[in-house]
């Protein structure tokens, strides 16, 4: 981590972290529309072993970094939720193809 001399410079490498953060959700996004192509039904693409999976995950990772598990836990969810939906729309378009 770089240290920073002054508050503008500060903020500068944040905006740069959250135009890294936001490129990654959105590879993430990608893969998750991939993977509905290998799903066979809609029932399949929710899995609760899966998604406990990742954010139990995620969540040591936090803690390994000395950040707050339960904030990394609600971001996942979030994240999480609104991937299912892109998920679901992305097989029901290949189904339909």
């Amino acid at each position: 981590m770089k240290k920073c001399n002054s508050l503008e410079e500060a903020r500068e490498e944040i905006d740069k972290l959250d135009r890294d953060i936001v490129e990654l959700i959105a590879k993430r996004n990608s893969y998750i529309k991939q993977i509905a192509h290998f799903k066979t039904s809609i029932d399949e693409i929710k899995s609760d072993d899966r998604i406990d999976f990742i954010i139990s995950n995620a969540r040591a990772k936090a803690i390994s970094l000395g950040l707050s598990p339960n904030l990394i836990n609600d971001l996942y969810i979030t994240m999480i939720d609104n991937m299912v939906e892109s998920e679901v729309a992305e097989f029901k378009n290949a189904k339909n193809c």
